[in-house]
């Protein structure tokens, strides 16, 4: 099986050479730069810049020449050998022989993702040192990985959201056919594989697309990182947009994965008759016939408009958004914290959960605090759980504290193991975020790499520690130089996962209570899942404590959570298929469930 997907950007290689094509609308002069000689890229028309050459064969380098000065990479490069300022490299696709060609994914009910950042999941940080962990994130019970995104970055280490080649998977991690190698592996033990994509912003460094087409961005959208994707432009928005559709059905088709998480999209601003999310889920859907393919989004915004059921309640579009309210409301119980966008949740955390966990937004419409009371979010309450995505902890909101803690390191052990079942029993579609089945003890910090730019360097650090003034711990000077420098490659080694730690206590008692649960949840969440959903809805037996009833065509799931003192239940009807230790009969059947505790039970229809 050879797969490779046909662009009208890069370098492709065909029967009589290899093609060259580069959009360069407002460069004067382009040459193509081919190991070591240079050739002068005719105009095409509209911009293109197109030129084969019959000596360029697999493993040639090139680049451009713009305007007889400055030499850039391929903005659709397959490969960067020597980083993002370096010459590309020529890949041949098909020269890759796969070997998973009945290959055609999973039911998206039966997912349990796993998150891990390829350069710290393992001490090797390599798509193969990944690869060799595959079995046992098998039997714990995940049945996808979702890889942070792969984008070629500035330097040897980064999250990967300052990504700026995005069709070449970045060299510190191994070939393109080291991660297909990846793929392949994961596709034979039955595991997905998500790939995180970033459509709304490039990083700081590296990218050389100003210096030939100028309108690819555009300043009548201002985004956190400068003026706005062209998206909507009228003489350039067709170009842009093509080349991140083409860019989503690259890693869909070239790479065989099973999915897409869209990073950000609120920042995807778009004032279009047809908004760019709208067609990338289109053409996404009209490629992939016959496959299991599901498209996640992370927006702040919470539009359930995107989100929208189709015939037998399959995604009309976009598959699940990650459910950061539902995250938040967690958080909050857990830590007590109520600093930044947890303000919004700390009046009535309960509440707030459990309207998330029910109905999928806390917030549908009603005035956030932390937006000055502006509204947020769309009604929600229509969507299966399987349109939201949900977890207690992710890179985010680990790697964005300011020491990297793990909710492992916040949260009482006793508190953590109610809402861990809580989380995987629940019928949304749950993710891990790596290490957090054994409780690791690693942090993941926030780190780059833009050596030699230490002018850069130096802004990325005085920013990080800048960022944390607010917060008391860190209010002054001194304070915030205990801040890990995100620059220093300790800082990244910090946050590299102990895989010998997951057979020690107190690790391996949580590895072997998260792998119990996902195992029920496979025997008995899943086949509700899959069924006609009828809908949730959630009471407040008082403030402190919360019950949630879902309901499907084959059945009804409860989750009966109390966070006070004691709550007393009359024996509910249908079966406990989980309940926490320290919960206790009374009387004639009555359930008392102190403090931090709780269950699920099941009705078959």
């Amino acid at each position: 099986m050879r797969r490779a997907h046909s662009m009208p950007f890069g370098a492709q290689v065909e029967p009589e050479g290899v093609r060259f094509a580069l959009w360069a609308p407002t460069a004067r002069d382009v040459a193509l730069v081919l190991d070591g000689t240079e050739h002068p890229m005719p105009e095409a028309g509209e911009g293109w810049r197109r030129l084969t050459r019959a000596e360029a064969r697999p493993g040639s380098r090139y680049g451009f020449r713009i305007d007889g000065n400055l030499v850039v990479p391929d903005p659709a490069s397959r490969f960067q050998p020597e980083d993002v300022s370096g010459l590309s490299e020529v890949i041949d696709p098909s020269a890759f022989p796969w070997s998973d060609g009945s290959w055609r994914g999973r039911p998206w009910e039966e997912a349990v993702i796993y998150e891990a950042h390829v350069g710290t999941a393992t001490p090797e940080g390599t798509y193969a040192g990944l690869a060799a962990k595959l079995e046992e994130l098998r039997d714990l019970g995940v049945t996808a990985i979702e890889l942070l995104p792969l984008a070629d970055f500035k330097g040897s280490r980064n999250w990967g959201y300052d990504g700026v080649l995005p069709y070449a998977p970045d060299s510190a991690y191994g070939t393109p056919d080291d991660l297909k190698r990846l793929i392949d592996h994961a596709h034979a033990l039955g595991l997905m594989v998500f790939i995180d994509v970033v459509y709304n912003h490039f990083g700081p460094a590296g990218n050389y697309l100003h210096a030939y087409a100028k309108t690819f961005f555009t300043e009548r959208h201002q985004t956190p990182w400068g003026a706005g994707i062209n998206f909507d432009g009228q003489e350039s928005g067709r170009v842009v947009r093509d080349f991140f559709l083409h860019n989503a059905l690259y890693w869909l088709e070239e790479f065989h994965v099973d999915g897409l998480r869209f990073d950000a999209v609120h920042a995807i601003l778009d004032d279009s008759e047809t908004h760019f999310l709208a067609e990338l889920s289109a053409r996404i859907r009209a490629a992939t016939p016959g496959r299991e393919v599901h498209l996640i989004l992370e927006n702040e915004a919470n539009q359930a408009r995107w989100l929208e059921r189709g015939e037998g309640g399959r995604a009309a579009g976009h598959s699940a958004q990650w459910a950061d309210d539902l995250h938040h409301g967690w958080h909050v119980l857990l830590t007590g914290e109520d600093a930044g966008y947890y303000e919004s949740f700390a009046d009535k955390p309960v509440a707030h959960l459990a309207r998330s966990l029910a109905e999928g937004f806390a917030y549908q419409g009603e005035p956030f605090p932390t937006l000055d009371n502006h509204p947020r979010g769309e009604p929600s309450g229509h969507l299966p759980p399987s349109a939201f995505v949900t977890f207690l902890q992710n890179h985010d909101q680990v790697g964005n504290r300011a020491m990297g803690e793990r909710l492992s390191h916040l949260a009482d052990p006793q508190r953590l193991a109610l809402a861990r079942a809580g989380w995987l029993l629940a019928p949304q579609i749950p993710m891990l975020w790596m290490g957090e089945e054994w409780s690791a003890s690693a942090p993941f910090l926030f780190f780059v790499d833009f050596a030699p730019d230490e002018e850069l360097n130096r802004a990325v650090r005085e920013g990080r520690r800048r960022e944390f003034r607010s917060f008391a711990a860190f209010s002054d000077e001194e304070k915030a130089k205990t801040i890990p420098d995100p620059t220093a490659e300790e800082t990244f080694r910090r946050s590299t996962l102990d895989w010998a730690e997951r057979t020690r206590p107190p690790h391996r008692a949580v590895l072997e209570d998260t792998t119990a649960l996902l195992a029920l949840r496979r025997a008995e969440i899943v086949p509700l899942t899959k069924s006609e959903w009828l809908g949730g809805a959630f009471t407040l037996p008082n403030p402190e404590a919360l019950d949630v009833t879902w309901r499907f065509r084959d059945g009804r799931l409860r989750f009966v959570a109390n966070f006070g003192a004691d709550l007393t239940l009359p024996l509910p009807p249908g079966r406990v298929i989980w309940i926490s230790p320290a919960a206790r009969s009374q009387g004639e059947g009555d359930i008392i469930l102190p403090a931090w505790t709780g269950l699920f039970v099941k009705e078959v229809a």
